[in-house]
């Protein structure tokens, strides 16, 4: 059985995270249930294609994240031909721009003679749309309830689907992300690593480090974290594109002209490495007050390396926080581990697969 799995592109974020863990959770080859699974991504590509090439998955560039009108035909032919190629059993979409593409290789089958769709028609494959975030409501996030089956990370979301698009709960099916528990193990680090970002954010023994983990836009809500933070080192782990540039130099004026009331502001950027950066912190924190994360993933990774996170409890962050205190464990990473497991999430998802599939 092949499963592709369409995204914008591979460079950071949660929806990259999640496809990864996906990816490795079913890996290539025969499982013990007896289930062959081959999966392969489809993205404009980025620096977390090695990860999926580790992970036992192909990686098949296109331009699947650019919402430019002109090039939309084109990229249809051209995911269609690929699609054609590989003749998969199912397809799992994780963004809107590739949904409506999907949409386009559908509705492109479908006006097209029979003799010219030899025997495998893209129109007929089943797909499933992972709804990994709460958009805003109009016809052009829409596309994401329109699979097979929706995927909602937590309960929030499924409700939030439910309420604004009248999407019937029979087709959605909650399956929370997980956690690679091999490279969030606090006993398992790059150490040459974690000594070399010391020194390049100048953390000295002895100092306070606040982290913030994530892409950077305004809804993150960092212009307020750097007013508040007061004393220590905040590192900000993440990268801006480029539509958020001009937010990210806003942020950097703002750190340097409070630079005498508040503590070290440190802009790291994007890492390869965010197990061996979260192990820098003394606390992991998200200042997002203004709209609900669907699942909070930073969460459950700070968690799995037993650092307490500080954030505002709505939307799926809520549910994260409060599951986690209900599990009688002997440390946060052990009550992650026997709820946001790479096994769990698998073997739901197998489920998944094989109730689309048939």
């Amino acid at each position: 059985m092949k499963v592709v799995h369409l995204l914008p592109a591979l460079e950071q974020g949660g929806v990259e995270s999640v496809v990864c863990d996906l990816v490795r959770g079913l890996g290539n080859g025969e499982r013990e249930t007896g289930d062959r699974w081959e999966s392969v991504v489809i993205s404009k590509g980025g620096r977390l294609v090695e990860r999926i090439e580790a992970a036992g998955g192909r990686h098949i560039a296109l331009d699947l994240k650019s919402k430019n009108p002109l090039t939309y035909f084109n990229r249809v032919w051209k995911l269609r031909r690929i699609l054609r190629q590989e003749k998969p059993d199912l397809v799992c979409v994780h963004s809107r721009v590739p949904a409506w593409l999907f949409v386009g290789v559908r509705a492109l089958d479908s006006f097209l003679k029979p003799s010219n769709l030899q025997t495998f028609k893209p129109s007929n494959l089943p797909w499933i749309t992972y709804a990994h975030g709460a958009n805003s409501v109009s016809r052009y996030s829409a596309v994401m309830t329109k699979g097979d089956l929706i995927v909602t990370p937590s309960r929030f979301l499924a409700d939030y689907l439910k309420a604004n698009y009248g999407t019937p709960e029979a087709k959605i099916r909650v399956i929370p992300n997980s956690v690679d528990f091999r490279r969030f193990d606090p006993d398992n680090l790059d150490q040459a690593f974690i000594a070399e970002k010391r020194r390049e954010w100048g953390i000295r023994e002895g100092d306070h480090v606040v982290m913030a983990i994530g892409r950077i836009t305004p809804v993150k809500g960092l212009d307020k974290l750097i007013r508040e933070f007061k004393e220590g080192k905040l590192v900000i782990v993440g990268g801006a594109d480029k539509h958020h540039r001009k937010y990210l130099d806003s942020l950097k004026k703002l750190a340097k002209d409070l630079r005498r009331e508040t503590g070290d502001v440190i802009f790291a950027g994007g890492q390869s490495k965010i197990p061996e950066c979260i192990s820098i912190a003394d606390e992991v924190v998200s200042a997002n007050t203004v709209k609900p994360e669907t699942f909070g993933l930073s969460v459950i990774e700070a968690y799995a390396m037993n650092k307490p996170v500080h954030a505002k409890r709505f939307g799926g962050v809520a549910e994260v926080m409060e599951a986690v205190e209900e599990v009688n464990a002997s440390s946060l990473r052990e009550a992650v581990r026997t709820l946001y497991s790479s096994e769990l999430q698998a073997e739901r998802t197998l489920a998944l697969y094989r109730e689309v599939v048939g």
